[in-house]
């Protein structure tokens, strides 16, 4: 079967792991809360309950494959919000959110070939946040379909998530797609479990509370995504 589709995971497959403080990021997140008495304006507090609900939300996707946004996030937490008011919250992720050097060249190469260029991702985050990262390090353009979970109901391992990543590029069948990511289950597992063919980027220390039930073994192992074409030779 010819490859129609590589389908990329974002975050520690197009972007580079990096290891977060997240009690930084939860008081930056708590930049957005509107205080109420009820609430008080306490932000380490709010802070705590922000991670606390963030392990809830990550864990329903991990257990569950369910999705959430940034406002069930606060919701689980028990906090109101103003959007508006995420600047803090985007600012302490966009520096984690740099495109991969390898990825222009390797989608380029991929569209050359009549290979469509697909991204899937468990994120919280908006679609528009996503596709401003994109279009700012200048490869929106060569993304043939791209599927963020906090729009639809599921996250990876979940067929269903792959299902509308394939719709998203218009491809049919499963056996001709090939999805590359970081994490052996929601990736490795979760695309095969799917039907497609999966590639393991091996570098990202993935916390053990995010490690599912099963560790799936990739068709095939990329030391970076510039190995990619070579893979993919066997397949073509």
């Amino acid at each position: 079967m010819a490859v129609e589709a590589v389908i990329f995971d974002w975050g520690g497959t197009l972007t580079a792991w990096h290891d977060i403080d997240f009690h930084a990021e939860s008081l930056a997140l708590a930049q957005a809360v509107r205080t109420t008495p009820d609430t008080g304006d306490d932000h380490h507090a709010h802070a705590t309950r922000l991670h606390e609900a963030g392990s809830v939300i990550w864990g329903r996707s991990r257990d569950h494959q369910q999705s959430s946004t940034i406002a069930d996030l606060f919701d689980e937490a028990g906090l109101d919000h103003d959007p508006d008011l995420l600047d803090a919250y985007y600012a302490f992720w966009e520096p984690h959110t740099l495109t991969d050097p390898d990825v222009a060249p390797l989608f380029r190469w991929l569209r050359a070939e009549g290979i469509k260029v697909g991204v899937l991702s468990n994120t919280i985050w908006p679609r528009a946040w996503h596709r401003g990262f994109f279009e700012r390090d200048g490869v929106l353009d060569l993304i043939d379909g791209d599927v963020y979970t906090s729009e639809v109901p599921w996250t990876k391992p979940s067929p269903r998530a792959f299902r509308a990543a394939m719709d998203a590029v218009g491809a049919a069948d499963p056996a001709s797609c090939v999805y590359v990511g970081d994490r052996l289950f929601d990736d490795v597992w979760g695309a095969q479990h799917a039907g497609l063919r999966a590639i393991h980027i091996p570098h990202s220390a993935i916390p053990a509370d995010q490690v599912g039930h099963t560790e799936g073994v990739p068709d095939a192992v990329a030391g970076r995504l510039a190995d990619i074409p070579d893979l993919l030779a066997p397949w073509l």
